[in-house]
């Protein structure tokens, strides 16, 4: 959850650490702080409550222009253990032990008791007490770092990433982890440690996942790796970004998410374009699934995803349960867990995650292995812990995505697991070849319609003047409509922190509809033909409580024009793709809204990108 950086090498480290949790600081943004040698090999210790921007001039001041550093490390949080406070933000000594770290210690409060740190602690954080177990193994090791990292892992139950700096070692940094990500690079400037890749970017288009077998220490000459049991070093295998700096930067757009919403169209062609065939057909051949065994040989689907990733998820398995005809099951994947989920050897299980990180699909991806599932990843990130668990993994191919509030990753999610989904139904001789070419081509369709709609927002900022007013609102729909205003309730409640829930509209007369008060903006999402007549009568209901009616519909679909205070009209698209469109409506609402409301829309309140601890 948090943003980790550490580097050592040639350039001014305060510069690197700072410019490198601007760049994570959507994995955290409540306090920050940096630990550096300086030229004397002397530490510092800077942190501060807020974001980077508020660290930047403590450093400049306690690191005047004369005065250089070449080795350090950084960290911006996401308040887990404690709160918000200058004691509470990494990174925390302990004798000559400096620790920062991502993730949460579950047994803190046995190892707190069992070395007696309760005189000791300046903090409320787990991460304190392990810094201190560790200093005190560094002693007992007589000063070996890793004999002592070794030891400490053996101790310590939970999830993690630690960057490491011992007083008597300048010039390095060592690191590992269980689950929570982290990643190492090198080059001419130097060798760099980051929870993230956006990290490394200006300096390198080569990295290498750290495994959780590995101890990495990082140097101005260079990384090494070593094998955590047996202490002999070892290769790291690297890989290659695919993206570049200017991906992971504003374009000229205000703010992070507005310029995600703009890269739909061209994130969903780059998704569905690579697994496509010149004749209409679906493959995944590049994903390394030539043999399509593993579609027939099931008997079930499980889709195991969590927030946004689980919207995308219920669509496509609201869409295909009738054409597959094997039961498609969707599971949060906090839940899944624990759960007596009945998989078996016949069973796909899919793992949806934007990030490949988050700690609860990957735990339920690891539940569903050991239970001899087939399993199937669906990622943005190359190299990451849930892609190289799963037995196939299908990456989207969306770039960087910044801004918290999940945009693009979305839609590119359900295109890539619409396509994934036809493939099934074609290779079980569900649907025929006509279907496949005719369901390729709706889905190329849907770019030109983003486009448009992209172009024409004027009427949307209408209808976020109005509900940035408001301290309730609500999403109804039915069937798919329902499914797809799941998602833009969630992500009006995000950015906006009006409280907003979506409603199946049958569902309104058993209780929902004693919510709706003079002026409630009810947001009526109404594309399916099929049952917008018994929709549009819901819409009726709400209209005669007063509610200010805010109709989303396709164009075509008839409807008695006094109903809606405000109508955004879809251009005409088959019904089964019209979550592209009302995809990006939502989100320019949600985007409009908390603009109005002058609040920070990409890092909002309480959250985080990555959801790296349970």
């Amino acid at each position: 959850m948090c943003g980790i950086i550490g580097y050592s090498g040639i350039l001014d480290a305060k510069d690197v650490l700072l410019d490198g949790l601007t760049s994570l600081e959507y994995r955290g943004y409540d306090s920050c702080g940096i630990c550096i040698f300086d030229e004397n090999n002397k530490f510092h210790i800077i942190k501060n409550i807020g974001k980077v921007e508020s660290l930047r001039p403590l450093v400049n001041k306690e690191f005047p222009p004369t005065l250089s550093s070449h080795s350090g490390m950084g960290h911006t949080r996401w308040a887990t253990h404690g709160g918000v406070s200058s004691e509470n933000a990494h990174p925390h000594k302990a004798g000559k032990v400096f620790l920062i770290h991502n993730g949460i210690i579950e047994n803190y409060s046995e190892l707190k008791s069992q070395y007696k740190l309760d005189n000791k602690l300046q903090s409320e954080t787990d991460t304190e007490i392990v810094a201190y177990v560790l200093d005190y193994l560094y002693n007992k090791q007589n000063f070996d770092p890793l004999k002592s990292i070794r030891e400490l892992t053996q101790l310590i139950v939970g999830t993690y990433s630690f960057l490491i700096c011992f007083e008597d070692k300048p010039g390095s940094i060592y690191a590992v982890r269980k689950v929570s990500p982290l990643v190492c690079a090198t080059s001419l400037s130097g060798s760099f440690l980051a929870s993230d890749l956006t990290a490394l970017i200006p300096y390198t288009k080569t990295f290498s996942v750290v495994d959780e077998n590995t101890i990495i220490e990082i140097n101005p000459t260079g990384i090494i790796s070593y094998d955590l049991n047996t202490l002999q070093k070892t290769e790291l295998k690297q890989e290659t970004i695919t993206w570049d700096i200017d991906s992971a930067k504003k374009g000229g757009f205000e703010h992070f998410m507005m310029k995600e919403i703009h890269e739909q169209p061209t994130a969903i062609d780059n998704t569905i374009r690579p697994r496509i065939t010149n004749d209409g057909l679906i493959n995944f051949f590049d994903d390394g699934i030539e043999d399509n065994s593993i579609f027939k040989n099931i008997n079930k689907i499980q889709i195991v995803a969590c927030g946004t990733a689980l919207h995308a998820g219920t669509v496509g398995a609201r869409l295909f349960q009738s054409k597959i005809l094997i039961p498609i099951e969707t599971y949060i994947a906090s839940e899944y867990r624990y759960q007596n989920t009945l998989v078996d050897d016949k069973t796909l299980v899919i793992i949806i995650s934007q990030s490949g990180e988050t700690v609860d699909s990957l735990s339920s991806l690891k539940k569903a292995k050991a239970e001899n599932a087939k399993t199937i990843s669906i990622v943005n990130v190359k190299g990451s812990s849930i892609a190289r668990e799963s037995d196939c993994v299908l990456y989207t191919h969306a770039g960087p995505e910044i801004a918290v509030a999940s945009t693009k990753a979305y839609t590119v999610q359900v295109a890539l697991i619409y396509l994934l989904f036809c493939h099934i139904a074609f290779v079980r001789d569900r649907v025929d070849e006509s279907f496949v070419k005719k369901f390729t081509k709706n889905l190329y369709d849907t770019i030109p319609i983003l486009q448009n709609l992209l172009q024409n927002k004027n009427q949307i900022k209408q209808v976020a003047k109005y509900i940035s007013k408001s301290n309730d609102a609500f999403y109804i729909g039915r069937s798919l409509d329902y499914v797809f205003s799941l998602e833009g309730a969630l992500k009006l409640k995000e950015v906006s922190y009006i409280h907003t829930e979506a409603y199946a509209a049958g569902e309104l007369k058993h209780g929902t509809i004693a919510l709706i008060e003079d002026g409630t903006p009810v947001i009526c999402v109404c594309t399916q033909k099929d049952v917008s007549k018994k929709f549009l009568s819901n819409v009726e209901e709400v209209k005669a409580r007063n509610a200010f009616v805010i109709l989303i519909i396709t164009e075509g679909i008839e409807y008695n024009k006094s109903i809606s205070d405000i109508c955004i009209t879809i251009p005409k698209i088959n019904d089964d793709f019209s979550v592209f469109p009302v995809a990006v409506i939502t989100q320019l609402i949600a985007y409009y809204v908390a603009y109005a409301k002058k609040l920070d829309i990409d890092k909002p309140r309480n959250l985080a990108k990555s959801v790296t601890v349970e």
